[in-house]
């Protein structure tokens, strides 16, 4: 690549554009169209199937809990096939499995069939979404990643906003059978185009180093290998195990709502409409709260970013256990939604802080199986306590409980240990 394509590739004090930040826009697409359509329309799906199929509550979110199963346990393959091969075509792949899972959403009959559903839909939406994602931005920036990540995983929120009510006014009024085409061609056209034209699989194929600085190179002139330490000694770390748990937790508390909430505002509003507002409400203020995180993540440290993160969450999941007024759930829901972007920020950040990229995608992907522990247990064990005790209130709480159990474990993790540290910068 000549000097010219490479000065025109990076942020200068002159003011040339580093092309990392087009990057950064297309993840904040395919993140926009995949939690609209997938994460988010979790909990539009779980009504659905109760509603239109007279599936139990129990049943349903058992097989929602499968999407994060299946999700955790392909996201090894995936990072595995990233650091192989363009990450464009694993993308695109996953795109096109989640647009034929949600196709036979609407033929779903049987109870086999709602399971296969997600556990197809998981595996999709793990090839497309968070690993490949925040993969490629943590590729493109190192001194401006929390900016980078909180304006790419921005689209976690805008799903929510743009795509997901959409979705629950298509299904309510054409029937889950007669919305699913149109929800699977968003699939398709929302996340391949936008993947193929912007995304680049990392700044050395353009000449460039992360955040358009010059690649390092040694004294034979070929280019540095990524900095970080490997795969083995990071998730063996007290850091890892700790941080992971603490998530665990966490996410348990935060999916589990998420694919409730909907169904809960619904049932004690006795509006779809506030129901579809308070998920809107919930991601309008995880984008605010996660961009505000981004920002003062260049004042604070990480680790105490989380720790005032869980608790406040948990604050959120007690009041949830007992207010019913429209106006109080979307005040909650509020105070809920800047924990929920910022949480999902966290993890790749932190995890991209300590190790480094030698071993990212792989590291990262072993932290998200362990997060199936959490998010596949959370929105079943809501729905089955909700069956037990004929209601919300003491699931939430036990939520909340989880969320602060976060905060403890998180404590327990320590800075990233000194021996991390030198094998980091050797």
């Amino acid at each position: 690549m000549s000097a010219h394509h490479e000065a025109a590739g990076r942020d200068e004090p002159g003011g040339s554009f580093f092309y990392g930040w087009l990057v950064v826009a297309a993840v904040m697409v395919v993140m926009t169209v995949t939690a609209g359509l997938g994460f988010y329309n979790l909990s539009v799906y779980l009504k659905a199937f109760i509603a239109e199929r007279g599936f139990s509550v129990s049943a349903t979110s058992g097989a929602t809990a499968c999407f994060f199963v299946a999700s955790g346990f392909t996201g090894l393959a995936v990072a595995a096939l990233i650091d192989r091969y363009d990450p464009r075509w694993v993308i695109t792949g996953g795109a096109i499995l989640s647009a034929i899972a949600t196709f036979g959403a609407g033929y779903v009959t049987e109870l086999w069939q709602l399971y296969a559903f997600y556990v197809l839909f998981g595996i999709g939406y793990a090839g497309a979404a968070l690993i490949p994602g925040t993969t490629l931005v943590a590729r493109w920036f190192v001194r401006r990643r929390s900016i980078a990540l909180s304006i790419a995983s921005t689209g976690l929120s805008l799903g929510g906003i743009l795509l997901t009510p959409v979705s629950a006014s298509m299904i309510e009024h054409l029937g889950i059978e007669g919305a699913t085409p149109w929800l699977a061609a968003g699939f398709l056209l929302g996340v391949i185009p936008v993947s193929w034209i912007l995304i680049r699989p990392s700044p050395q194929a353009m000449g460039l180093g992360p955040d358009g600085d010059p690649v390092l190179r040694d004294e034979s002139g070929a280019p540095l290998p990524a900095d970080g330490i490997d795969f083995e000694s990071a998730t063996r770390s007290r850091f890892f195990i700790f941080t992971t748990s603490a998530f665990i937790f966490a996410m348990m508390a935060q999916v589990g709502v998420i694919a409730h909430l909907f169904r809960l505002v619904s049932t004690r509003s006795g509006s779809n409409d506030a129901a579809a507002l308070a998920v809107a409400t919930m991601a309008t203020a995880s984008i605010v709260g996660r961009l505000l995180g981004g920002w003062g993540l260049t004042y604070m440290s990480s680790r105490h970013f989380v720790f005032g993160l869980t608790l406040v969450q948990g604050v959120a999941l007690a009041l949830y256990a007992s207010v019913e007024s429209s106006q109080a759930l979307l005040a909650t829901t509020v105070l809920f939604g800047v924990t929920v972007g910022n949480l999902l920020m966290m993890q790749p950040l932190l995890l991209a802080e300590a190790f480094g990229l030698k071993a990212y995608g792989r590291i990262f992907s072993f932290n998200q199986l362990f997060m199936t522990l959490g998010v596949a247990t959370g929105p079943a064990a809501i729905g089955f306590l909700y069956e037990w005790l004929g209601g919300y209130d003491v699931a939430f709480l036990v939520m909340a409980a989880a969320s602060c159990l976060a905060f403890f474990l998180t404590l327990a993790a320590g800075p990233v240990d000194a021996l991390l540290r030198a094998r980091r910068s050797t």
